[in-house]
């Protein structure tokens, strides 16, 4: 057997077992738990990529344990999550919603491999899973936060469309931003220092709104600068002869 980098892969399986752990507290359901252990896996999974390439260490063992572990961790885990929460009312039009929230992911995670050397490093195409396993996490402890969890008939009508809405995201052609070619040393403006301060001193008092927040806003803004992007290209297409 080949040798394997211990450290990113280490980092990985930490990424997999808050998935296991949120599916656990999914079945007993402990929604907060649960939601904050997707937060956790989210976070592994951005460092075992970013420590593979400082250290080095990237392999195809890695890549392919790595979406094994993406698999769990943002399609599975918050699936069960979504399902135990309020999909479950909905018997097996639920069940299906919870699947078809697997079934994207899968397909994203699939399509993101073999096109990972075809498509720009500055974005992504389709909603990345850890961003849409991240809006439901965020959204269940936005609720809990602000005490809007007794809103069942509302809340059973999210799940839903949160299971629906970001799966066709994910499988979706649009671009969402990418961090993986920003350069932390090049030089910029004060201010971006200001913001991010500003926004660590948010998550450290309230993690559940600003997280939510955060996390809202991307997708958000990502589907505007899309829609701005298709104006353009539909006004250049009906200016040229």
């Amino acid at each position: 057997m080949r040798k394997i980098y211990v450290v990113p892969n280490f980092v990985t399986t930490a990424n997999m077992f808050c998935g296991f752990y949120s599916m656990i507290a999914s079945i007993q359901l402990n929604f907060v738990h649960a939601a904050w252990a997707l937060v956790a896996a989210a976070v592994f999974d951005m460092l075992d990529g970013r420590i593979a390439r400082l250290a080095k260490a990237t392999s195809l063992f890695g890549i392919e344990y790595d979406s094994l572990s993406d698999l769990l961790s943002f399609g599975i885990a918050p699936a069960i999550l979504l399902y135990r929460w309020e999909l479950e009312p909905y018997g097996r039009l639920g069940i299906l919603a919870a699947f078809l929230f697997v079934a994207c992911a899968a397909l994203r995670l699939a399509r993101f491999n073999i096109n990972t050397n075809m498509i720009p490093k500055n974005y992504f195409q389709g909603l990345p899973t850890p961003a849409a396993a991240g809006m439901i996490a965020s959204y269940i402890l936005f609720i809990h936060s602000v005490s809007l969890q007794d809103y069942n008939l509302t809340n059973e009508t999210i799940a839903l469309v949160f299971a629906v809405g970001l799966s066709s995201l994910m499988v979706s052609t649009i671009r969402f931003p990418s961090m993986k070619e920003l350069n932390w040393r090049s030089r910029a403006h004060f201010g971006y220092l200001l913001i991010g301060v500003l926004i660590m001193i948010l998550i450290a008092i309230k993690p559940e709104i600003t997280l939510f927040l955060l996390i809202f806003s991307y997708i958000m803004f990502s589907l505007i600068y899309n829609v701005i992007l298709l104006f353009k290209r539909e006004k250049n297409i009906t200016v040229i002869p």
